[in-house]
């Protein structure tokens, strides 16, 4: 039996205190920009979810503490060509978003199969460049949030 995705995912934007944003480029999507993404597993929480994901994305491993709950939650079509991920019918999904504030702007190891570039950028260009509304629209409260 296929296992299929959770359509309930995390969004955390790795950020440092001046507002520059850690962005990864999708390995399957060249110029698909984007912060750390990634669904649920079992019966995680989104928290759980969130320091996982940014562990395997990034190689950056934090204790949960370290991540801000921002209390979002987006709710929004799947891109059709990854439906097939998720089991018949699910269309849509659910996604809790997050924020990680680092001293500064370091280096990072990508997971090679997800992501083939990343850089730091200003907060504003960093929303710019993301191909999601709602990393976009994340990205653009941080001076609110931080």
């Amino acid at each position: 039996m296929k296992a299929y995705k959770q359509p309930r995912s995390v969004l955390v934007v790795i950020h440092t205190a001046d507002l520059q944003v850690l962005l990864l480029e999708r390995a399957a999507h060249p110029g698909y920009w984007q912060s750390v993404t990634g669904s649920r597993e079992d019966e995680e929480t989104p928290l759980a979810t969130a320091c996982r994901e940014v562990a395997e994305e990034t190689g950056i491993a934090m204790p949960t503490e370290c991540f801000a709950d921002w209390r979002i939650t987006n709710t929004y079509e799947i891109f059709p060509e990854w439906r097939h991920r998720y089991a018949p019918g699910v269309t849509r999904n659910t996604e809790h978003v997050f924020g990680l504030c680092l001293p500064e702007a370091i280096d990072i190891t990508p997971a090679p199969d997800e992501h083939r570039d990343w850089c730091w950028l200003p907060w504003r260009t960093a929303a710019e460049r993301c191909f999601s509304w709602s990393n976009r629209d994340a990205i653009l409260m941080l001076p609110q949030l931080t």
